[in-house]
Order: structure tokens, then C-alpha cells, then sequence
């Protein structure tokens, strides 16, 4: 089959993930590692004076990008191991650094290390489309500060807030995520050369039993993969801890259950008609209904979000299970369980960047559903009125249940024109008298230290933040579907 329509691909690849994060987690960026690697041990081993020669270095590092594939595939059928089949195909191209290449190393030397560097790369993009989320939505905080809107609890009306206030909610998670990824970023450590079972009894072989050389080694190694300065694991198997994983995807998780809260915001909104997503001319929102603005986008990225949600358990039951210093039973699992919440993670930071810079506020829907439940809530403070005059307050307290349940029961009812009419009900108790009714349908009495609790937000946590990626915020992006 030569058709790539007769095969299964991966709708990460086709439909999600950008092209900078496949880039990432290919094979063309993977077997380079490796062989930057085995440049970074042999030109080491040169520099302490082990039996490399420059030639050797020079060789390897004149091949580092031209990887034939195909006789690295040719020779994996044969050999039936991946690393050893690309040190062949090396070899074949660079024959003087054959009898050298991955000298006194172990597959998880080059494999475990080149596995951090991709982690570490796919962190620092997740970290700058995180950034470039933050950056949309403070931006629709800031428009949207002063837009009094109904709160809920429950699902259930409640005390009012701003836009701008909510969304700021949104932003808290999306910060919280960015810290942990930042975190992980920091944290994430090198697994540096440590022969078969850790011990690094094959490099201090090498050097002659001087333990003070295969420091220097190691330190060197490390030091030409770009890593100075970075932590390196203190001590491992023949593998890294597979904890490391767990956190790192823990990590993504985090940040896609930021956005899922969000979207599933933003869906309950949309069936409001308070907020939309932005609209393309000829977008299509459902093939039966020709009048419906479905949430897509949203959608989307909270099938995303569930997905990485739920890889994350995937890694502690690999953590859990490795048998002492190594088993292999992580190879194959790892080839999915690392790309894949990485690509679909990238996917649904797209489409949220994309909701971000055009998400729509029909501030009219936003008005008259404010309006609409602003009586029930403003009966506290009409309560303390009343009583303020000389009222009974329990006698209040009853007028306005009574009152609250016939017009409750009004907007309820069929052919309701939508309008709450407690305050001309309340109008007409004696209770109320005196009392100035219009006054409590102003919503500005309600939000509370919603608007300066924005400011104080956008200005002290994600103006920091936008300064710290300034230079690296990636552009908008076009969604592929």
C-alpha cells in the first residue's frame, strides 16, 4: 500500500497537533539526538584522552543529519534493535569512527538522554503557547473588566460578576499550569553517562579505574549536550526513573484540565447566548441544522484535554512496575505515552488561542440575563431596607418569598416575556414603602471588588509573565481543520 489513505494515521498528525511539536517527536529529530550524542561521548572521550582519535570525531560529526533511514531499517531486520541498527547505518557512512561509535556505552546512554532533550524542547513550546494563551485572554479581561455579568454557583443564579472577573478565573488556572510546567522545565534532569546497570563500570573500565576521569567525562559529556548548569541524576538504573515521565505528563495534565474547565465554561456560556467563539464565513455548525453556532472549538480542544487527562496514569503504571535496575517492557509504551499528550496538549493550546483572540461577548444577552435574575438577588439588601424604615423583618422577609414565588413562577411559565416583574409586586406591599426599589437594579452595587481585583491581577501576575516570554509568544495560529 503506497496510498497513505489505505493505512491508519494518527489524527494528532493530521488534524491537531502544529507542525513545531511533530517536528519535535520525529525521527528525523530523534535519531539526530543520537547521533549528537555519540558526537558530544566521543569528542569527551577525545578531550580526556581515551583511544579516540580526531579524525574519528570529525567523522561523526560531518554525518550528524544525513540519516539513511532506510539502511537503518535494513539493518534493524537484521539485528532487531533500534540503537544498534542506527550505529550501524553511522558507521556505514562515517567507516573510520566505526570501531568507536557508542564505545563503552549502553542503548539507554544515548536512547534515555536524547529522550530528555525532546522533553525538555516539547516543555519549552508547551511553556510559550501557554504564555500565548495567558497573553489572549488577559487581553479579553482587561476589554471586558467593567461588563457586570450573572454569577453562578451550582449552575444557579447567583451573586453577579464582571467578564472580565471570570475570565481572570480562567487565567488563575492557566497561570497554575504555566508554574508547573516552568517547574518541571527546572527540574527536569539529564540522565549523563552510566553504562549498563548505572554503576558506570564500563567507563571506568575505559579509564583505567581512575574514578576522579569519569567524572571528568561525564562532566564533559554533559557539558557539549548543552546542559551545563542543569541538574543530572544523581544515580539511576539503566534507565532513567520512569517518576520523571509521570511528572512530566502529570504536568501536562494539569494544564489541560485548565483548559477543559474553561471550555466547559465557555460551552455553558455559549448555550446562554452570552459568549461565542469566533465564526468563520463559511463554517458549518451542523449538517442537519443549518441555524446552529455550536461550540466546535471548544469541543475539540475538551476531547483533547480529556485525553491527556487521562494518559497521565499511564506513566505511574510504568514507574510502578520497572523490575530493579531494567526492564523493557517501558520501550514500547513510551514510544506512545510520551508524544502523544504532548501532541494533543499542543492541539488544544491552538484551538484555546484561537477562542481567546476572538471570543465573542453579546453584551445585550449579558445585560437582559443579568437583569432578568437582578431583583431575586437584590431582595437582601431591599430586606435591610425595609427594616431600616421601622418594617417588621419578618413580615418583610415573607412579603418577599411570597412575591418571589409568584414571579419566579411567571418567568416559568409559557409564553413568559422573559421579564421579572418581583420589584412592581414589591411595589405595591406597604412593607416597602418608601423604599427605593429602582436603586437595586443597579449591578454595579453587586460585583463586589470585581474590577480592581482585575487590575490587580492582570498587572501583578500576568504582565510578569507576558514580559518573561516577551520575544517568544508564538503568533496566532491557523487551525489545520
Amino acid at each position: 500500500m503506497t496510498d497513505p489513505n489505505d493505512r491508519y494515521r494518527s489524527p494528532l498528525e493530521t488534524r491537531n497537533a502544529s507542525v513545531e511539536m511533530q517536528r519535535i517527536w520525529s525521527p528525523r529529530m530523534r535519531i539526530g539526538l543520537w547521533r549528537r550524542i555519540w558526537l558530544a561521548l566521543a569528542e569527551s572521550q577525545h578531550e580526556i584522552g581515551l583511544p579516540v582519535a580526531a579524525a574519528q570525531v570529525q567523522a561523526i560529526g560531518a554525518h550528524l543529519d544525513d540519516i539513511d533511514f532506510a539502511a537503518a531499517a535494513a539493518h534493524e531486520a537484521r539485528l532487531r534493535h533500534d540503537v544498534m541498527a542506527h550505529v550501524h547505518a553511522l558507521g556505514d557512512v562515517a567507516p573510520e569512527a566505526r570501531p568507536i561509535i557508542h564505545l563503552g556505552a549502553t542503548s539507554q546512554d544515548i536512547v534515555c538522554n536524547a529522550d530528555l532533550i525532546v522533553i525538555d524542547r516539547s516543555l519549552h513550546l508547551v511553556a510559550e503557547k501557554l504564555a500565548g494563551v495567558i497573553d489572549a485572554l488577559g487581553r479579553f479581561a482587561a476589554r471586558w473588566r467593567d461588563l457586570p455579568t450573572l454569577g453562578f454557583t451550582h449552575y444557579q443564579p447567583a451573586q453577579p460578576t464582571t467578564v472580565g472577573r471570570r475570565a481572570c478565573m480562567w487565567l488563575q488556572e492557566l497561570v497554575l499550569a504555566l508554574e508547573e510546567i516552568e517547574l518541571r522545565l527546572q527540574r527536569l534532569p539529564l540522565r549523563g553517562l552510566r553504562g549498563a546497570t548505572g554503576t558506570q563500570a564500563s567507563f571506568l573500565h575505559l579509564c583505567g579505574g581512575d574514578a576522579d576521569r569519569v567524572a571528568r567525562l561525564e562532566t564533559l559529556f554533559v557539558e557539549k549536550l548543552g546542559w551545563s548548569g542543569r541538574p543530572v541524576l544523581a544515580v539511576s538504573g539503566q534507565t532513567y526513573s520512569r517518576i520523571i515521565d509521570a511528572q512530566v505528563v502529570g504536568g501536562l495534565a494539569i494544564a489541560a484540565a485548565a483548559l477543559h474547565k474553561w471550555c466547559n465554561d465557555l460551552r455553558l456560556l455559549a448555550n446562554l447566548r452570552e459568549l461565542e467563539e469566533p465564526l468563520e464565513a463559511e463554517q458549518i455548525g451542523s449538517s442537519a441544522m443549518a441555524y446552529k453556532r455550536n461550540p466546535m472549538r471548544c469541543e475539540r480542544a475538551t476531547g483533547l484535554a480529556r485525553f491527556v487527562i487521562a494518559a497521565a496514569q499511564n506513566p505511574l503504571q510504568t514507574a510502578a512496575t520497572q523490575w530493579l535496575e531494567r526492564t523493557l517492557d517501558d520501550s514500547s509504551n513510551r514510544r506512545l505515552a510520551l508524544p502523544e499528550p504532548f501532541l494533543a496538549l499542543d492541539g488544544a493550546l491552538d484551538i484555546m488561542r484561537s477562542v481567546a483572540e476572538g471570543l465573542v461577548v453579546n453584551s445585550a444577552v449579558v445585560e437582559a440575563n443579568l437583569a432578568r435574575e437582578l431583583p431575586f438577588i437584590a431582595t437582601e439588601n431591599l430586606l435591610m431596607a425595609a427594616v431600616e424604615r421601622g418594617r417588621d423583618r419578618q413580615q418583610v422577609h415573607e412579603a418577599i418569598r411570597v412575591q418571589s414565588v409568584a414571579a419566579a413562577a411567571r418567568l416559568k411559565a409559557a409564553g413568559s416575556d422573559g421579564r421579572n416583574d418581583l420589584l412592581e409586586r414589591l411595589a405595591g406591599d406597604p412593607n416597602f414603602h418608601g423604599v427605593d426599589l429602582a436603586a437595586a437594579l443597579d449591578p454595579n452595587a453587586f460585583v463586589g471588588l470585581a474590577r480592581e481585583q482585575v487590575d490587580r491581577f492582570l498587572s501583578a501576575t500576568i504582565a510578569p509573565i507576558i514580559e518573561r516570554y516577551a520575544g517568544r509568544l508564538p503568533p496566532p495560529p491557523a487551525l489545520r481543520v
